[in-house]
């Protein structure tokens, strides 16, 4: 595969990662959506199936070359540096669009989602009394979970290492979203934007000669927590992909029926016009509680007026929409040139 792809290819590859990294860190949205309609969904679980056993022998006996060519390491790689650079950046990026323009950004998502539900359906043809049943399955328990309300942040390590490997099915499983399950944990502020900004931030201060941060608990209780969050992402990562890997083999079409009514029951969630509840005094602060963890509860949803506002957060829907379905046609082009 790799010998096949150009440059133009490689640094696609690192766009495609970025999407997935963005992807997740958004609630409701799913990474492996991206890899799906992209057309490199099945490499992507071929590539993490085979760090295995036999991939670490081949570390262990020093054989690095072999062991990068045999996780299809360019490939791995290229992906992993988009969604690095995208977890990153994003975080800022984010928090500052959903601070000022929360309407448009939602409605951006939501039309994503509408996006992704036709185009993993569209090609899904094995309509049977039991890829009815998982459809109905998936989409009452979509509809379960986007009700629930969120649990109180929790910054146990062990407590967090599970939140990692929960996080990541969003990666290897379209339509789950490991961030909005985080959301529900109480965990989201906490692992995906207080412990990574931490980290941007101590990096923008070593780089500049200021290592204060090391008398800095706070700081440092945040980088210890994003260091097991980790550990425990990539832990599930090859985890999930070993189990997907089998199921999608053995159960593609109760599992893609699945998928799709996660899709559609967890609507819910990204659900443009809503207000995010904050137990707090000031609107822009959050309430903590007496440990100094930020106290979180559920949205409110409600029905927009028509006025230029609702018209603007319906282009974005329909941009979003757009943006997903050409996504998947320069997936198709591409998979049609390797042909």
């Amino acid at each position: 595969m790799e010998s096949t792809r150009t440059f133009a290819d490689r640094f696609f590859l690192v766009i495609k990662g970025l999407g997935m990294g963005a992807a997740n860190k958004v609630p409701g949205v799913s990474g492996g959506v991206v890899a799906f309609v992209a057309g490199f969904y099945e490499e992507f679980i071929y590539s993490l199936r085979h760090v295995n056993k036999n991939a670490f022998k081949l570390i262990l006996n020093g054989r690095f070359k072999s062991f990068y060519r045999y996780i299809n390491g360019k490939f791995l790689s290229l992906l992993f540096l988009g969604m690095i650079v995208s977890y990153f950046s994003i975080s800022k990026i984010l928090d500052y669009f959903l601070h000022h323009y929360e309407l448009f950004v939602w409605s951006l998502f939501f039309g994503m989602i509408l996006g992704s539900i036709y185009s993993i359906n569209k090609d899904f043809n094995d309509w049977n009394y039991k890829s009815i049943s998982s459809l109905a399955i998936g989409i009452s328990l979509g509809i379960g979970i986007s009700f629930l309300n969120p649990a109180t942040e929790n910054d146990n390590l062990f407590f967090v290492f599970f939140c990692g490997i929960i996080s990541v099915s969003g990666m290897t499983l379209p339509g789950f979203s490991g961030s909005f399950i985080l959301i529900l944990l109480g965990n989201y502020v906490l692992l995906l934007v207080d412990s990574v900004n931490s980290l941007y931030d101590t990096f923008a201060e070593v780089i500049s000669g200021d290592f204060s941060f090391f008398q800095n608990a706070p700081r440092i209780r945040l980088l210890k927590v994003l260091a097991v969050f980790t550990l425990g992402s990539v832990t599930g990562l090859v985890t999930f992909s070993h189990m997907l890997s089998y199921v999608l083999k053995n159960y593609r079409s109760i599992t893609t029926a699945s998928i799709i009514g996660f899709i559609v029951g967890s609507l819910g969630v990204v659900w443009p016009w809503k207000k995010t509840i904050f137990k707090s005094t000031d609107e822009d602060q959050f309430l903590y509680d007496s440990t100094g963890k930020k106290i979180i509860e559920n949205y409110e949803r409600y029905i927009p007026d028509f006025n230029s506002e609702t018209l603007l957060a319906i282009g974005f829907v329909l941009i979003g929409i757009i943006a997903v379905l050409a996504l998947e046609w320069y997936g198709e082009k591409t998979k049609t040139a390797y042909v």
